[in-house]
């Protein structure tokens, strides 16, 4: 045998051979694109948005709707920076102690798309439809309460949210605790523990947002994209020439959604997430009132 013609190779071992190098080649891990949600996708605040359902259904004063108005304006002209959201998140947390959970999640379902539409944004659904074409997954990552993020995610037809999620007791009621708080760094480890345990090559993978807050949550990808960008966020974006877009062509999301989103799928991530479905609106009311009792 010594010298001879080498011995060929069973065609098991073949084809066992065939099948290992198939594995190789074709099991890669999934891409994914990762978008904010308040002014990257809509154009105001989801939250904020709720004000006037919240009034029709007996839970807002006029004084408080009054106030959700001038927060949605204060919103949209200057954003929210840390400080400020650290604010919100305490008296959201105040003001929704002992809310019914189930009664806040059958109103945002009624009404969502009424209080959102007309404001997402066309370019955001074209990205969309882009990345979910080029095989890419989508989700949606922001510090809004689950109750308000998932409701828009199924309409958009995104794999799965990260989103703010507050403590329920046992009778089903809010109890004025968080258990996760989708904000800066908590973003991007969100979006490292969905990759490790779905299989996202986030080096590929591309992130969206509007606001320096989110810094961490563009650096967990390979592909940052500075969207409608506060001042400073523009400027880091700038100095390590990331991609910068701005939108400027909100639509009717009803009209988008039957053209450029296909059915939702009937599962949504374990790695969704939420906060006490309430608008933020009603955090003004605090501050507003401790503010009126401080002495002068």
């Amino acid at each position: 045998m010594d010298g001879g013609t080498p011995m060929a190779p069973s065609p098991n071992l073949a084809l066992a051979w065939v099948v290992a190098s198939m594995g190789r080649t074709t099991m890669k891990p999934m891409e994914a694109a990762f978008f904010d949600l308040d002014k990257t996708i809509v154009s105001r605040s989801s939250s904020l948005a709720l004000s006037r359902p919240l009034y029709r259904a007996g839970m807002v004063s006029r004084g408080q709707l009054l106030r959700g108005a001038y927060a949605q304006l204060v919103y949209l002209l200057v954003g929210a920076d840390e400080q400020k959201m650290e604010r919100l998140k305490e008296g959201l947390l105040q003001l929704t102690q002992g809310w019914d959970r189930g009664q806040i999640e059958r109103l945002v379902e009624e009404v969502m798309l009424d209080v959102i539409d007309p404001y997402v944004y066309q370019e955001a659904l074209d990205l969309i439809a882009l990345h979910r074409s080029e095989g890419r997954r989508i989700y949606i990552v922001s510090s809004s309460p689950e109750e308000v993020v998932r409701p828009l995610a199924r309409h958009f037809g995104v794999s799965g949210v990260i989103a703010t999620r507050a403590q329920v007791g046992t009778d089903n009621r809010y109890t004025g605790e968080l258990e996760f708080y989708a904000y800066g760094e908590q973003k991007a480890e969100a979006m490292r523990a969905l990759g490790q345990r779905v299989g996202l090559d986030l080096e590929h993978s591309y992130a969206y947002s509007d606001s320096i807050t989110d810094l961490p949550m563009l650096e967990a990808v390979g592909n940052p994209v500075a969207v409608n960008a506060d001042k400073d966020l523009r400027k880091v974006a700038e100095e390590r020439e990331w991609e910068v877009r701005d939108f400027r062509s909100p639509v009717r999301l009803r009209t988008r959604i039957a053209s450029a989103v296909p059915a939702p799928r009937p599962s949504f991530v374990a790695a969704t997430v939420g906060v006490a479905a309430v608008a933020a609106v009603l955090v003004w009311v605090a501050l507003r009132s401790r503010t009126e009792r401080r002495p002068s």
